[in-house]
């Protein structure tokens, strides 16, 4: 068993999969670009899905959509890999409750990535389906399960957490301990600011979302739980709304080029 452990670790470790890891955070980054500027368009009062499914079907639609929706998911299945590996093996030093929470990080991290390369793959496939409804439908049928009720309670607040927590490290500039600055001020500048805007802004989406899935279930109302489409649309029918989702469109793209950037400048 040691020896099968020690084997998957050095898998999990090895140079190849870096590689194809920092190219998850690349794909990454792109899909979170196309949700800014598709969120941006809704304030504009233009169409679209503003959710990874949308961006997902807008890189669809470019020239060798397939072939960029291929490599995206095998960048996006080794970034998973990379994170599983850091929450199996790694912060083994770390106090226990650091290590605990490092490692529930490094988790939940994995499963975002093993579930956008899904996405990703079922529109290769050319399965795509409309993430609106879907989700819409889930949450219909785990109001039904014992149970349920609380639980979407729970998925709605934690969400809203997790927003709570990217505003928080924007503004704190607690991701700069996440990646190798670069060398020249302007370059330490450019990133700290794209950074800060991004976190920010994604904690607002996410916030917005979590909060719509706790409202919808406790008024009974599932159906108005989106996700994150519908959350940024409900953020457009708010006062100055209109104003504040153009913003927060802007600050998506800004999360997308850091995280682009993050790629080259990642410490893994």
């Amino acid at each position: 068993m040691r020896s099968a452990a020690g084997k998957a670790e050095e898998v999990t470790n090895s140079k190849p999969l870096e590689m194809l890891a920092r190219g998850g955070f690349a794909a990454s980054g792109v899909l979170h670009i196309l949700i800014g500027f598709i969120a941006f368009g809704l304030a504009r009062g233009r169409g679209g899905r503003a959710d990874v499914s949308g961006a997902v079907a807008e890189l669809a639609n470019q020239p060798a959509g397939p072939a960029l929706l291929w490599v995206s998911f095998a960048g996006c299945i080794a970034l998973a890999l990379w994170q599983a590996g850091d929450a199996i093996f790694d912060f083994e030093r770390l106090p226990t409750k650091h290590k605990a929470g490092k490692k529930l990080q490094a988790g939940a991290q994995a499963v975002v990535y093993a579930g956008l390369a899904f996405t990703l793959a079922a529109f290769a496939r050319g399965a795509g389906q409309d993430n609106r409804e879907s989700t819409s439908d889930f949450t219909v049928n785990l109001m039904k399960a014992p149970g349920g009720v609380l639980l979407l309670v729970l998925i709605g607040a934690a969400v809203a957490v997790v927003g709570v927590i990217y505003a928080v490290r924007g503004f704190k500039k607690s991701f700069e301990k996440h990646i190798n600055p670069p060398s020249t001020p302007d370059g330490r500048k450019a990133i700290t600011v794209l950074g800060m805007a991004g976190y920010v802004a994604k904690g607002v989406a996410l916030f917005v979302t979590g909060l719509l899935v706790v409202i919808a279930t406790v008024t009974v109302h599932p159906e108005q739980s989106t996700g994150l489409d519908g959350g940024l649309r409900a953020l457009r029918e708010q006062p100055y709304g209109v104003y504040v989702l153009a913003a927060v469109g802007a600050g998506l793209i800004c999360y997308g080029v850091f995280t682009v950037v993050r790629a080259r400048l990642a410490k893994m």
